[in-house]
């Protein structure tokens, strides 16, 4: 097959479908000698997918349809356009907001959440407005829809009343050869060398997103821990601003602990494992995810999780974290003062966060990816108008 990959949604590879999209395509790399992939990339984002090794065909796109109206527009009219000129067999669109509406070859897209469904002040009204409303309508001009959770499958089901049979769930993996156990010893003391970091710490890997990652209800547990136990963890977050940064960064300040409690920034990849393996504990209390990679890497690097059950989190992590709700401060506190002061439940957390973490595998994601690419091009599933609700099960894995 002729496969055509969008990738002009990445943000500069600072975002989960940024991650979603690497990890694919380093599983893909194997089988570009069945299969030939196509992937438009913005020009200032090629240096992101040299790890192809020349592969896979680049097709650049002009830097002036970065911006997400003009994304948009692009994906409507040039997209479709240069997919039949190119005779794709396939076209991947990996995020909902691009989703095509003209067919010129079978369609398949990746679905990662409808946070705008169950977050009401996640995004300002104009793209609350095109997650719910639009992109309803373009779901239903897919051949095939990826749900990378049973609860984003549901979701698709319920609220865009697509036909459960065209939504398969592919669970996100876990490169393990990168996130692996290794030396904390060595990795506490590059992250000491490189951020100043020498005491125990928490961390918090995700975009400094306010409301919807909800760093400030950490912040407020991590003061109330740190004032009634006079404890010396300190409190780590890594991730670039994003919607509503800046009260993240306002609640750093106004915090009596300020000097305890670190923004790192983005987080390259390549620093990724050894920041995971230096933690003593992850923490993480998203107000919803469609998956939530983060924990299941830290688990692999043995690093033991304070998880919220919200979203697809709750079947993601099982049973291999402790659970909080994230909008209880109290309980948060509890947690940490507990995993700070009991290193036999760390060890515990570790281990069978370990075993978890196998559960997800990227060779695996990419086997079962290909088979729909296969039957969305075999035309096996068409893509049919909305009509009435339909059921929320998921029957097809």
């Amino acid at each position: 097959m002729r496969i055509g990959i969008s990738t002009s949604m990445i943000q500069r590879g600072k975002t989960g479908i940024g991650q979603y999209l690497f990890a694919l395509l380093r599983a893909f790399k194997k089988y570009t000698d069945q299969h030939e992939f196509v992937l438009f990339i913005l020009e200032e984002d090629l240096p992101l997918f040299d790890f192809v090794d020349g592969k896979m065909k680049i097709v650049p796109i002009a830097e002036k349809f970065r911006s997400a109206v003009k994304n948009i527009l692009w994906h409507q009219t040039e997209l479709p356009r240069l997919a039949g000129k190119l005779k794709l067999d396939v076209l991947h669109i990996p995020s909902y907001r691009r989703l095509l509406w003209q067919q010129p070859c079978a369609l398949v897209a990746t679905i990662h959440d409808l946070a705008p469904f169950h977050l009401a002040n996640k995004y300002d009204w104009k793209r609350m407005f095109y997650g719910r409303v639009v992109v309803k309508r373009l779901a239903h001009r897919q051949h095939e829809i990826i749900a990378i959770s049973q609860n984003t499958a549901r979701d698709v089901a319920h609220f865009f009343e697509v036909p459960s049979e065209r939504i398969t769930v592919v669970h996100n993996g876990v490169d393990h050869e990168r996130f692996q156990p290794g030396s904390k010893e060595a990795a506490r003391k590059v992250i000491a060398d490189k951020h100043g970091i020498k005491s125990p710490f928490f961390l918090y890997m995700a975009r400094l997103e306010h409301p919807a990652k909800n760093h400030v209800r950490l912040i407020e547990a991590f003061n109330l821990f740190k004032l009634q136990t006079g404890s010396d963890w300190h409190l780590v977050f890594g991730g670039s601003d994003w919607h509503g940064a800046e009260e993240i960064h306002k609640k750093i300040k106004a915090s009596p602990l300020t000097s305890h409690i670190r923004s790192l920034g983005f987080v390259p990849d390549n620093d990724l494992p050894t920041l995971y393996r230096a933690a003593d504990c992850f923490v993480y209390p998203s107000l919803f995810e469609g998956f939530g990679l983060p924990p299941i890497e830290a688990m692999a690097c043995g690093c033991p999780v304070i998880s919220s059950a919200r979203g697809s989190l709750a079947e993601v992590v099982g049973n291999s974290a402790i659970i909080i709700d994230p909008e209880n401060v109290a309980q948060m506190r509890q947690e940490l003062a507990g995993v700070a002061a009991d290193a036999d439940l760390r060890e515990n957390l570790s281990r069978t966060g370990l075993e978890h973490a196998k559960l997800f595998n990227w060779h695996h994601a990419a086997e079962k990816t290909l088979q729909i690419y296969s039957r969305a091009f075999q035309g096996q599933l068409q893509p049919t108008p909305a009509s009435g609700v339909i059921p929320v099960a998921v029957t097809r894995n």
